[in-house]
């Protein structure tokens, strides 16, 4: 028999030995928290087709406001850092993946002379060797496994939290915009209310110039001409705040942003809100909640198992010589070895360990809970809005159509002598805050839309997608390259 291929043969009933304990995984196996869901939402809503991967943002039927959500996805930070996370998280997966496989590092070494072991020897010898070491500490409690479980469900939930951060920086981008349009719209009706009260001052002035009117009335049209003189760069100050904050978004430095259309644009679409169970599913901080609680109740069996002694194989192939000329034909070595290392006298450490990792989980539950109850809040609160946004914006439509015609009235029975300027000055000031009040209210409802579109998932997380994430953390691992 070959001696150099004894080695392996011997190493063959090690390795089933292994193979036939290498599964045990000591504590808990996580388990799908149950969370209670109300079967309908206080807010009734209308029923609709099921949406998914929506690009939801689209429906706002608003070409700038695509192209700018479609930039913050690709330049702004907070999002590449999500992205890096993921990356580092997969990398993370490899690493500890590596750990259940044994590690096989090469040593060589040669050495002459006469001073071996700390005293001087009569003889020179000299040594040659070149060897290919093995550990392998064999993952008898599932210490290993159960870090790679957990080290797999991280990764789970950095795939969703890239996802969250999708949600929150189009949310963010499109209620900016709006916010933009808001202002840029009220900044237009301060600009025409100054121009309207510009030209009433002129005529009052005039009246006055000839002993018609009192003094009184020229200084009321004074005071509210500077009124809407003053909204002006209130306004411009806004807009350009805004701007720089969307720039920013848009991973920009502060810059401008050209409008091209104002709050009176199409009608919010109609939205697939569903059931509310059918959050638990869409939610991607839900389901980043969800894997962070497994990755953590996977903790808890690695703490169980470093309670328990560590058994390592060991072994060495190679070859050694004292004489070069031998180092090729007869200079085989090999060696195989045990080694068994556990606690004995820690004082509770180690149970205490196992208590910490448990308390942690059921933190990460309390907070997957959480997560759970705000969802349902954050839906209702947006289903909320919308409703009562809706019936709000009516009233204020009713309110500035009014107040218009009223303001029209109060002129002409001013012209005639019939009224004081007083009731021009009154109606003139409902209609300016009408008029501002509605625009805030158009830019306030469309974003109650926002609310509720992020509230629900947004593009909506399918079981499809779902099921690519996981397949993405079960690829083959090099363990070559790991």
């Amino acid at each position: 028999m070959n001696s150099r291929t004894r080695p392996c043969k011997q190493l063959l009933p090690f390795a089933l030995v292994i193979l036939l304990v290498n599964g045990c995984a000591l504590g808990p196996d996580f388990k799908e928290p149950v969370v209670a869901a109300p079967e309908a939402y206080r807010t009734p809503v209308m029923p609709t087709d099921a949406a998914s991967d929506l690009k939801w943002w689209a429906l706002f039927d608003d070409p700038l406001l695509y192209d700018l959500v479609t930039t913050a996805l690709e330049n702004n930070r907070d999002f590449k850092i999500a992205v890096s996370r993921i990356e580092q998280a997969r990398a993370v997966l490899g690493f500890t993946r590596a750990d259940q496989y044994p590690s096989v590092d090469v040593g060589a070494g040669a050495q002459t002379g006469n001073f071996t072991g700390g005293s001087r020897s009569p003889d020179t010898t000299s040594t040659v060797y070149l060897a290919a070491p093995l550990n392998w500490e064999i993952d008898f409690w599932g210490k290993f496994k159960r870090s790679s479980d957990a080290a797999r469900a991280e990764l789970m939930a950095s795939e969703f939290g890239l996802k969250s951060v999708q949600l929150a920086l189009i949310s963010e981008v499109t209620s900016t915009y709006h916010q933009l349009l808001d202002f840029h719209r009220r900044l237009d009706i301060s600009k025409s209310t100054l121009k309207s009260r510009t030209k009433s001052l002129n005529i009052i002035q005039e009246r006055f110039d000839k002993g018609i009117i009192g003094q009184l009335d020229v200084n009321q049209a004074q005071i509210q001409k500077e009124i809407a003189a003053g909204a002006i760069p209130l306004y411009q100050r806004s807009i350009a705040k805004t701007e720089n904050g969307l720039a920013i978004l848009l991973g920009r430095l502060p810059e401008s942003v050209r409008i091209k259309k104002n709050l009176q644009g199409s009608s919010p679409p109609v939205i697939p809100v569903g059931l509310p169970a059918d959050i638990l599913e869409r939610r991607p901080d839900i389901l980043q909640a969800k894997y962070l609680l497994e990755a953590q109740t996977e903790n808890i069996g690695v703490a169980e198992a470093l309670r328990f002694p560590a058994i390592s194989l060991t072994g060495t192939l190679g070859v050694a010589s004292t004489d070069l000329g031998a180092f090729t034909t007869g200079g085989g070595v090999w060696s195989i070895g045990g080694t068994l290392l556990g606690p004995l006298i820690d004082f509770g450490k180690n149970k205490r360990r196992v208590e910490i990792e448990e308390q942690k989980t059921q933190q990460a539950l309390y907070q997957y809970e959480n997560t759970v109850l705000t969802a349902f809040r954050e839906v209702e609160d947006a289903l909320a809005e919308i409703a009562t946004y809706r019936q709000e914006l009516a009233a204020i439509d009713r309110q500035q159509k009014a107040a218009k015609n009223a303001n029209h009235l109060s002129k002409e029975r001013y012209d005639k002598g019939v009224s004081s300027f007083l009731e021009v000055l009154d109606t003139e000031r409902t209609l300016f805050s009408a008029d501002l009040q509605q625009s805030e209210l158009q830019q306030q409802y469309r974003n109650a839309f926002v609310n509720l579109y992020k509230a629900l998932g947004g593009g909506w997380t399918t079981k499809a997608e779902r099921g690519d994430a996981h397949a993405r953390t079960e690829g083959p691992l090099d363990v070559a390259t790991q």
